[in-house]
């Protein structure tokens, strides 16, 4: 499958993500959100800009639990927890998150 964007053609997934993370861009991001129907805003921006820093950190994306916990380290309790970031991301906080950010679909998501 692919993603055309300022005429460029991005190759994706038959799920929609990136088979190459370096042509993720902000405005891809758009992209692939409105391909999900989100609009993005800052609270959105915050948890792809995190996941993105984990998994370059870490080389691994987290499993559910552990992405909910490593957001509430990092923000706290207010947007760590599984009803905060599935009001951004309705269709599944991990799986969306890692999709619009550019990012290989999480193993653990189906």
């Amino acid at each position: 499958m692919v993603l055309i964007h300022d005429g460029a053609v991005l190759e994706t997934t038959e799920d929609g993500f990136l088979r190459d993370a370096g042509q993720w861009s902000p405005s891809v991001a758009e992209a692939l959100a409105l391909a999900e129907a989100l609009k993005l805003e800052d609270a959105h921006w915050e948890i792809l800009y995190f996941i993105r820093d984990y998994y370059a950190r870490f080389k691994h994306l987290p499993n559910a639990r552990m992405f909910v916990a490593a957001v509430r380290k990092q923000f706290g309790e207010d947007k760590g927890n599984s009803r905060y970031l599935q009001k951004l991301f309705p269709k599944g906080p991990l799986k969306y998150a890692c999709k619009i950010a550019g990012l290989p679909k999480p193993p653990t998501c189906l």
